[in-house]
């Protein structure tokens, strides 16, 4: 009988391999963790701090520093972070060496709403806690209930996406019979928007307006600009 060398060299290779792939896996389950690495997708907005997501990681077992890779609970470490109301999304994960890791996408807030509970409305339109260690840059809102939520949303996404809108308009305020009023930066007066609807034609007629008369230099002679009628802009002066 003709002895196969190169199927019994192939098998010997392949057991091999597998012992030596089980002796680092069991060696690497037993690497205790030496450090933590958190990062921030965005660190210029920490609504969250770094020792706030150490202390979201501790198991019951204590400290993660010095426990066994193996004993990680990683799913239920991420579950614990996700659930903190300024983040986004978290991803926990831990390295041959020894380190978790913890890659943190914040929520970015778009408004602030100020009244009886001041809080951040997000870029999903949701609310969003103020935090105490950061506050955003964003336009602040006031007069609004939380059934106006999806209206302001759609008004600051609008404001957003339009480079000078963006940079110009600071504020938003609900009036009581249902207009909002749009707040400029540094200027003597406001922006009667109206409704929350043709938005695209009303502020192209504000910055048409806002064009002329910078270039005729007659921006502080008004204290109301009125949006609200169609192909027009109402002024009244000071």
């Amino acid at each position: 009988m003709r002895v196969n060398w190169s199927y019994i060299l192939f098998s010997g290779l392949l057991l091999l391999t597998v012992l030596l792939y089980a002796f680092a896996s069991h060696r690497n389950d037993k690497r205790l963790v030496d450090d933590i690495a958190i990062q921030f997708e965005d660190e210029s907005t920490p609504f969250v701090t770094r020792e706030a997501v150490d202390k979201l990681l501790i198991q019951s077992e204590g400290k993660v520093t010095g426990m066994p890779k193996e004993k990680l609970a990683l799913n239920e470490m991420e579950l614990r972070v996700n659930e903190h109301p300024t983040i986004k999304n978290a991803d926990v994960y831990v390295t041959m060496a020894g380190t978790v890791g913890v890659a943190i996408e914040q929520r970015k807030p778009i408004a602030r709403v100020n009244g009886n509970t001041s809080f951040y409305i997000d870029q999903d339109g949701e609310e969003m806690p103020l935090s105490e260690n950061f506050s955003a840059r964003v336009p602040l809102i006031t007069g609004i209930a939380k059934k106006d939520i999806p209206t302001i949303t759609q008004l600051i996404r609008h404001i957003k996406e339009d480079d000078f809108l963006n940079k110009h308009i600071v504020g938003v305020e609900k009036q009581r019979g249902g207009d909002y009023m749009l707040i400029p930066r540094a200027l003597s007066y406001k922006i009667m928007l109206g409704k929350v609807t043709r938005l695209e034609l009303k502020l192209s007629n504000y910055k048409a307006f806002y064009q002329k008369a910078e270039k005729d230099k007659t921006l502080n002679m008004y204290r109301l600009i009125n949006l609200k009628y169609a192909n027009q802009v109402v002024c009244k002066k000071v």
